[in-house]
């Protein structure tokens, strides 16, 4: 029988396991695909652990995972565009995606073109959208100056090469390690901690017109410090200070489309966009995989492979 990652109650690695599980059927425009690999997130950590049930609540058991990247295994009734043997990425808004086997829209898939490889494919959908929005939402322009908290991370990482992509000046915040990576994509790496406004400040050289917060607090209140205004700052973490000072709060939900991850999968194809991968793991690794994520400190993305 085929695997797939199970969460029976809120809480820490201990509560995530692999059992097995029938093997889906696909019905009405549905396809059934063989995962080769389905990125994790921060996202998906917190709500595992109750921390954004309000927003996002669980109905147990219940599984996880939105980004799929594998091989269509069978179609239901009505799918068109898609054959069996066909190389797709997507996505499901059903947790589902970690696991061996997993069911998908057929409207929620693409044709893996040959250019991107199969993790960078798996990690694509939740983060690519997520920093695809978080770019858009603060309406970032050539010439520009836009700083992107958690730079070096799943998001940050993405998101700072859409921004150079529109032709901005960017600064990212990471820690040292991943500064080389940053410069090497004509981003300005900042250190984070204390002192970090006077270092942006250095950086920028002038006004900062946009800030994209991947981290959290205390982010938002910074951004406001260095005089960006609020309409012009997005946070996907921190909503409880994106609604005290009225900032955005755009992720991925408002870029969960098949045209967008169509957008980036060229973006990729064609060496204007790297998804960078910290750590692959197999599918009955989970919790290694979520430990290592967790610590909040990777360069990029972490994927399964089942």
């Amino acid at each position: 029988m085929p695997k797939a990652v199970r969460i029976a109650a809120y809480g820490g690695l201990d509560v995530l396991k692999v059992v097995e599980v029938d093997r889906p059927v696909p019905g009405p425009r549905q396809a059934l695909v063989k995962v080769v690999a389905a990125g994790i997130s921060p996202g998906e950590a917190m709500t595992r652990q109750g921390l954004l049930r309000d927003r996002f609540p669980l109905t147990f058991p219940s599984g996880q995972g939105s980004d799929i990247a594998g091989v269509v295994e069978e179609l239901g009734d009505g799918v068109t565009g898609f054959a069996v043997g066909d190389e797709v990425i997507g996505f499901t808004n059903q947790r589902a995606s970690h696991a061996e086997y997993v069911l998908a829209e057929h409207d929620k898939l693409i044709p893996r073109p040959a250019g991107v490889p199969w993790e960078q494919a798996g990690a694509l959908f939740g983060s690519g959208t997520t920093a695809y929005a978080a770019v858009r939402a603060v309406a970032v322009k050539a010439g520009e100056t836009v700083v992107v908290s958690a730079a070096a991370g799943g998001v940050g990482s993405i998101a700072v090469q859409l921004a150079r992509h529109a032709g901005a000046r960017v600064i990212g915040l990471a820690s040292e390690p991943h500064h080389a990576w940053l410069a090497e994509r004509g981003v300005l790496p900042v250190a984070y901690g204390e002192g970090v406004a006077d270092r942006i400040r250095a950086a920028a050289a002038g006004p900062i017109d946009a800030f994209i917060d991947n981290f959290g607090h205390p982010y938002i209140e910074l951004a406001l410090e260095l005089g960006v205004q609020p309409d012009r700052i997005n946070t996907i973490i921190d909503f409880a200070g994106a609604q005290k000072h009225g900032t955005r709060t755009e992720g991925n939900a408002a870029a969960a489309s098949a045209d967008v991850l169509s957008e980036l999968a060229t973006l990729i194809a064609d060496g204007d966009l790297e998804i960078p991968i910290a750590g692959a793991y197999p599918l009955d690794e989970v919790r290694a995989a979520f430990e290592e994520l967790e610590r909040r400190h990777t360069g990029g993305k972490i994927v399964l492979k089942p």
